[in-house]
């Protein structure tokens, strides 16, 4: 009885710690997230320096160490005339600038609220002389979402700053009607591009629930309020319906991406089908070949070049949250075990 009792008592005690463990880190986490929301940082990095820094570093590693010294001396000298040389275009503001921006893609374009705000900084302090490159991968999501962040991209070029769209991988259906609003779309040889359809995929039970007498009320207010339902039957007049929906979103995906790109065939083209960059070239639903890392190295000979990125700071309470996150999974584990192992002992 007493060895009984002694388990209960551990077993209440291990799942008091990870109750409140788990509660710690739900805090902490909530926490993290609001961080995360109202208190993003602007990160800057110019890519020419970046680009320097590397280069030198491997001259240095492919140099005899007698002979490194006297290098090292050189690159000093060439920092004192880069200097002299920024200081003068400075003064006359003559050197044009390429702004990078990332978007990766998810169902939802969760990215896109992020994105907005780094659009909005740019075109704050961009010139017409300046570039906007966007290192853009998605497959695609939801119609809504897409249409949002396809909007960011048409702000650059209403602001008349000359946008590139640069995709190594894929921009397929929401990611190619972001892609579209570029004036310049740059693909990777086997990037998956086009995709311009739309698709819808509703499961239904009713025939599963009728089986076992199981009745599903659905009322609404609107004749076309709800044209397909899960659990209850599906009319032809509701498919027909919901079909016609379908058909009007891929009139407005058509419409959209032809006003951008008036040279595309897009009836031929907006079939659902997709293409590799190569073929997409002859398609026009891109304008060249090439990848984002080979065109920034060509811009850096002409320009500067700067990613901006909006992130959360790297805060004591953001690494204490992760901390804690991590441990309360080891506590539950453990105490899963011990619990586990309890039983067994019984048995």
């Amino acid at each position: 009885m007493n060895e009984w009792l002694a388990e209960i008592g551990t077993f209440i005690v291990q799942t008091t710690i990870v109750l409140a463990l788990v509660g710690i880190g739900l805090l902490m986490l909530a926490r993290t997230k609001q961080d995360k929301e109202n208190d993003l940082k602007l990160f800057i990095e110019p890519l020419n320096d970046q680009r320097r820094r590397r280069a030198r570093r491997l001259r240095l590693a492919a140099t005899m160490v007698g002979a490194r010294k006297k290098l090292l001396k050189a690159f000093r000298n060439e920092d004192k005339k880069r200097h002299k040389a920024h200081k003068k275009e400075a003064e006359v503001e003559t050197q044009p600038r390429v702004w990078v921006l990332d978007f990766h893609g998810d169902l939802k374009a969760s990215q896109t609220e992020h994105f907005a705000q780094e659009v909005s900084a740019i075109i704050e302090v961009a010139t017409h002389d300046d570039e906007v490159v966007v290192r853009l991968e998605s497959p695609g999501g939801l119609v809504h979402a897409y249409g949002l962040a396809a909007a960011q991209l048409d702000r650059l070029r209403t602001a008349g700053l000359t946008t590139t769209v640069c995709i190594d991988k894929v921009a397929a259906s929401g990611g190619y009607l972001m892609a579209c609003t570029a004036q310049h779309i740059k693909a990777a040889p086997f990037a998956v591009i086009g995709s311009i359809g739309v698709v819808a995929q509703v499961p239904n039970v009713h025939r599963l629930l009728k089986r076992h007498d199981i009745d599903v009320e659905l009322l609404t207010a609107g004749k076309y309020k709800r044209t397909l339902t899960v659990l209850g039957e599906n009319s032809p007049e509701g498919k027909a319906k919901f079909q016609e929906d379908l058909e009007n979103t891929h009139r407005l995906f058509k419409r959209y991406v032809s006003e951008r790109r008036p040279a595309m065939d897009i009836d031929a083209l907006a079939t659902g089908e997709i293409w590799y960059g190569s073929e997409a070239v002859s398609q026009q639903l891109v304008d060249s070949i090439g990848t984002s890392e080979a065109y920034l190295v060509e811009r850096m000979a002409q320009a500067q070049v700067f990613t901006v990125k909006l992130e959360p700071p790297k805060t004591v309470t953001r690494k204490l949250g992760l901390a804690i996150s991590e441990g309360v999974e080891k506590a539950v584990i453990k105490t899963l075990g011990l619990i586990d192992a309890a039983g067994w002992q019984r048995r």
